[in-house]
């Protein structure tokens, strides 16, 4: 069985770093546009036991902290962490496969949430995580990859990797 971990990762221009970026943007606007179109603002509608559609128009980043900061400094901010992400992810010399695919989910997580921002001044969230009557947070499908993409990281640059006998 191949090492996913060995080697380079693919860089952003690879055929797997555009397809990821491009699925998780693609993924994350219609889903959006769906939440915008057809949940009503504030309405919570239970999907599973801990998880509801509820919508609203989240002004900061994640667990909505800096909300009110203003939009310039946020969409600085995110376009910031891209440019950090491209320059780990082109300088990476380790991590394979998986590497690439956490680069390109935290790049893709970011661009669309950079393009609720730039198109409409906040993010639009519609996911909420809850035990009982206790709400933990609200996100959408760019949070979930951007969550997913520096877990893979974690697993590949901090996890000891198996040695093959």
């Amino acid at each position: 069985m191949a090492n996913w971990r060995a080697g380079a990762p693919d860089g952003p221009l690879s055929a797997i770093g555009l397809a990821i970026v491009g699925a998780v943007v693609i993924v994350d606007q219609f889903a959006k546009a769906v939440a915008e179109a057809r949940l009503p603002l504030g309405d919570a509608f239970d999907i599973l036991p801990i998880l509801s559609l509820y919508r609203v128009h989240n002004t900061g980043i994640a667990f909505s902290m800096f909300a009110g900061s203003g939009a310039v400094l946020m969409i600085a901010l995110m376009v910031a962490v891209s440019a950090i992400v491209i320059v780990f992810w082109v300088r990476a010399q380790e991590g394979g496969h998986i590497a690439a695919i956490g680069f390109a989910l935290i790049l893709g997580g970011a661009i669309g949430n950079l393009i609720d921002r730039l198109r409409l001044g906040h993010v639009i969230d519609f996911l909420l995580l809850h035990v009982g009557g206790w709400r933990l947070f609200v996100f959408n499908i760019a949070d979930t990859a951007l969550t997913v993409g520096p877990a893979l990281l974690l697993v590949v640059y901090l996890w000891p990797a198996r040695r093959e006998s």
